[in-house]
């Protein structure tokens, strides 16, 4: 009977899965998608994650951020910039990082399954996962998580919450920047990520029902500086989704399949990364009830910030608004940046 299942073969669960076997519990990751898992997302990484990446040895191949660059889609120029106070982050393609924690796993010798976990059962004092015993399950399986519907934990999204999607592709050019740009239309963002020296990821999020290149007209000074060939363009979401709880009994979520806001403030890698080395903490001190409290401590930031960004940015004059306000705010701004930036102390 393995110590631990992780459902999910992402960043978050691979990680989860080498915070494990650190700590000497027998571990299993199911995971039915083979090769490199590649997903539309921003591709940066925070001085957060760049972190908690380094204290397990994983270094992927990426190019240094020094922070964040708001800019108006007015073609003005006008913008505001926060530098990273806690160190560099990084810019790296979701399959470059996936392929190095592969190679991690793989080196401490930890067994993946090319399957999916389709059927969970808490016995009381062990799981059945797919009828085979395990002392517990960590769900790291992404944002529409199975096993967070298995369980019963999925809520509804609020009523006027707003459906918000992300897509992403990469541009074949050198990248102009060390900063992470984020291009503010009345509709939505651009997020323009340098990932090699010859490639810069592209991600907008936007109201569901909107195309990549529609968006990416709203954004006329951007458009004319994409240059290079584009590669196919990905998808993700509806964004928000909402757990009842992160954890049941034997069994804890982490990652985006504890629940989602929105990839507005870039959290995302971060905050799951965090969450899986929590959850492991609280397993190998047999006290999965104290993860759920640990969880909520983690994102109170994350979650209360983005909230309040979603909401007001609902607003078109909001949205007119911000990046003037943040020029003329620099300390605030660099301060909001670096509130959710920062790595997360300690084991929650």
């Amino acid at each position: 009977m393995h110590d631990l299942v992780v459902a999910g073969g992402g960043p978050v669960g691979l990680v989860a899965a080498l915070h494990a076997h650190r700590v000497g519990l027998s571990v299993v990751v199911r995971e039915p998608r083979a090769g490199a898992i590649d997903k539309a997302c921003g591709e940066g990484l925070m001085p957060g994650a760049v972190a908690e990446l380094a204290a397990l040895g994983v270094h992927p191949h990426g190019r240094p951020l020094a922070g964040i660059h708001y800019l108006s889609a007015d073609g003005t120029g006008a913008g505001a910039t926060a530098r990273f106070a806690a160190g560099p982050g990084r810019g790296v393609r979701r399959t470059v990082l996936h392929d190095a924690l592969v190679s991690a796993v793989a080196e401490a010798g930890i067994p993946v399954e090319q399957r999916a976990v389709e059927d969970v059962q808490d016995v009381g004092d062990h799981v059945l996962v797919d009828g085979e015993p395990a002392r517990y399950l960590v769900a790291a399986d992404g944002l529409h998580s199975p096993v967070r519907r298995l369980l019963g934990l999925d809520a509804p999204a609020k009523d006027g919450s707003r459906r918000r999607f992300g897509q992403r592709c990469h541009v074949e050019q050198a990248p102009w920047t060390s900063y992470v740009e984020v291009h503010w239309s009345s509709r939505a963002e651009a997020y323009v990520t340098p990932v090699d020296d010859d490639l810069v990821g592209v991600a907008v999020l936007g109201d569901a029902g909107a195309r990549f290149d529609d968006l990416i007209a709203d954004f006329p000074a951007l458009a004319e500086r994409l240059t290079g060939t584009r590669t196919r363009v990905m998808g993700a979401g509806p964004l928000r989704q909402r757990s009842r709880s992160r954890s049941a009994g034997r069994v804890l979520l982490v990652g985006d399949a504890a629940g989602y806001v929105d990839a507005l403030t870039g959290e995302g890698i971060a905050l799951g990364l965090a969450q899986a080395r929590a959850a492991v903490a609280c397993l190998a001190a047999d006290r999965p009830d104290l993860y759920d409290g640990r969880a909520r401590r983690l994102g109170w930031r994350h979650e209360l910030l983005t909230h309040a960004l979603l909401q007001a940015t609902a607003r078109p004059v909001v949205r007119r608004a911000l990046v003037p306000a943040a020029s003329r705010l620099p300390r605030v701004f660099g301060a909001a940046v670096n509130q959710l930036a920062r790595p997360a102390g300690g084991a929650a």
